[in-house]
């Protein structure tokens, strides 16, 4: 496979996860393997992606893995059992464009006594079928692309009120196919540190509602180049702040909102990408942070109405769309939906749905 070629996939890639602009290299700040940006659950893409001060699910491997510090036994008393919780999600990708383009997650995590809480999760990217040529025009065959990461995370207690946590992963991404007569290939391989704090104040009261605020931070996907056939692109590593807050909490009902602000700590131009850890602040220089606000209320914590916003400055790539979604309980079944409703209606990502299912095990 030509090098033209590997870097129309990039490029495909790019697309998938980033909206098209003047310049697609600004939108993913020139980084490979972006799939690792999309948020997994649709309860806090329906939140407009917000999370990192949420994170009171299994789904926090993502958003904060500091949060599963804080998800250790389920009840009260003698009916206190370890926290058991499994959680899966699917996605069509770029809807408007009818590609066979998708993303699919699953995770499962427990809590250990003495040891803190464990998960595993599994990502993939589908990225289609495409058709392998040369470059006199002949056709030697289809081939499918994907990318995938396999992560191992752990959350903990430092205190009270503050967790901590870190998730290790593997990443593969498989973009043009290798075979014996062709050594230069568009597969890479790399790894991942993502490292998380959360904190929730304890001796906070205010109308009535108990422990209503938490701040979080997660700096996401810290690891080496992944290199193509001659060619390295740094991994989309990623800083997130945010906070969370809870309005009303009474026997009936549930309201809150949360705030994240994300910088992506990629550096890349014509001259190419800073190595790590120069990356990690010459990437300051960048301009522009990703902004999300939410909101989430829940009925007798069986039926959940959300919203939320997103927006990026144009050099970042002119994201910008709201958010909507719905959640319902029942038994140990937590099924969440939503759906992106862009500014633009020809928008690469307008009318994209998310379906997640999370199940609570604790008992079993």
């Amino acid at each position: 496979m030509k090098k033209h070629s590997k870097v129309a996939l990039l490029t495909l890639i790019a697309m998938a996860i980033f909206i098209p602009s003047k310049n697609i290299l600004a939108q993913a700040g020139g980084s490979s393997v972006p799939f690792l940006l999309i948020s997994p659950d649709a309860r806090a893409s329906g939140m407009g992606e917000t999370g990192v001060a949420i994170a009171d699910d299994i789904n926090a491997i993502y958003w904060n893995p500091a949060g599963l510090g804080f998800l250790d036994y389920v009840g009260t008393g003698d009916e206190e059992l370890p926290f058991r919780q499994a959680a899966v999600s699917f996605s069509p990708w770029l809807p408007q464009f009818n590609a066979d383009l998708f993303y699919s997650y699953g995770t499962v995590g427990q809590h250990f006594e003495g040891i803190g809480t464990l998960a595993f999760n599994f990502v993939f990217m589908n990225l289609g079928e495409f058709t392998r040529t040369l470059e006199n025009g002949s056709v030697l065959g289809k081939f499918t692309s994907n990318e995938f990461a396999v992560g191992l995370t752990y959350g903990g207690k430092i205190s009270e009120d503050l967790g901590w946590g870190f998730q290790v992963k593997v990443i593969r991404s498989n973009l043009t196919p290798t075979s014996a007569s062709q050594k230069e290939a568009g597969v890479g391989n790399s790894f991942a540190v993502d490292l998380g704090f959360l904190y929730k104040p304890s001796d906070i009261e205010l109308l009535d509602v108990k422990n209503p605020l938490s701040l979080g931070f997660n700096l996401q996907n810290v690891g080496p180049k992944i290199t193509y056939i001659s060619e390295s692109d740094p991994l989309p590593t990623n800083l997130k702040l945010g906070f969370a807050y809870k309005l009303i909490e009474d026997e009936f009902n549930d309201f809150k909102i949360a705030c994240d602000i994300q910088k992506l700590l990629v550096k890349r131009d014509s001259t190419g990408s800073d190595p790590l850890p120069l990356s990690l602040a010459s990437a300051w220089k960048n301009k522009g942070v990703e902004f999300a606000v939410g909101a989430e209320y829940w009925y007798n914590r069986v039926v959940a109405l959300r919203a939320g916003y997103f927006v990026e400055p144009s050099g970042l790539g002119g994201r910008e769309y709201w958010n909507f979604g719905a959640g319902v309980r029942y038994d140990r079944f937590h099924l969440d939906f939503s759906f992106i409703n862009t500014v633009e209606s020809n928008h690469p990502l307008a009318n994209t749905m998310r379906f997640s299912m999370l199940i609570d095990m604790h008992d079993l």
